[in-house]
């Protein structure tokens, strides 16, 4: 329980730390608010539902993503940005990283509560359920962006961050399936083995 302990406090040193003085404020909430929602219902229902120490890690992860992407704007994010003048790029490209890790994270979620709840026997229709259910968060991801760029007129340019591409949604999922595929081809074996220790600890 300690361990996980550790983790909330990094997750608020994260928080705390992309609070201040971000490139804008309203793009900061809208980019770490996904991050806040996770924290809390995670915590809620810990005592209901723990996860394996494994997926709380990458969960963080996940969040210190986010809160860099809020912090700079995905469109600002330095590193990527010294990238895309060394190399010639057209774009600053860390919001292919975020949705890289939108996938790869929510693909371990998934795949851990299809496991532990019984409701798919693991094998291909493992794989490709989870597969689904990424593709579809990432899918509804892109429509609230959608309705918040609508609502919310120019100032959402910062949070689209699509910096001029036109297929950037279709780009977006795309590396969402991509991080959900790598998920499962090189992590698979290591859930397994933290499922398993989880289920030990709790005979």
């Amino acid at each position: 329980m300690k361990k996980h302990y550790i983790l909330i406090v990094l997750f608020f040193i994260g928080l705390i730390i992309s609070a201040i003085n971000p490139q804008d404020y309203f793009t900061w909430f809208l980019e770490v608010f996904p991050g806040i929602i996770g924290f809390v219902i995670l915590t809620l229902t810990f005592k209901k539902f723990q996860f394996t120490y494994l997926t709380y890690c990458l969960v963080l992860f996940h969040c210190y993503v986010l809160f860099v992407g809020g912090h700079y704007t995905y469109a600002e994010v330095p590193l990527f940005e010294w990238i895309k003048e060394t190399f010639d790029q057209t774009r600053n490209n860390y919001d292919k990283v975020g949705h890289f890790t939108q996938g790869f994270v929510p693909a371990i979620i998934i795949r851990e509560l299809f496991i532990r709840k019984q409701i798919v026997k693991r094998g291909g229709w493992l794989a490709f359920l989870t597969l689904c259910v990424v593709l579809s968060i990432s899918a509804f991801y892109e429509f609230l962006e959608w309705f918040v760029a609508i609502v919310s007129g120019e100032d959402a340019e910062a949070f689209l961050g699509t910096q001029g591409y036109v297929w950037d949604t279709q780009s977006d999922m795309l590396y969402a399936c991509i991080g959900a595929t790598c998920m499962m081809l090189f992590l698979s074996k290591i859930h397994d083995k933290a499922i398993a220790k989880l289920s030990d600890q709790k005979l």
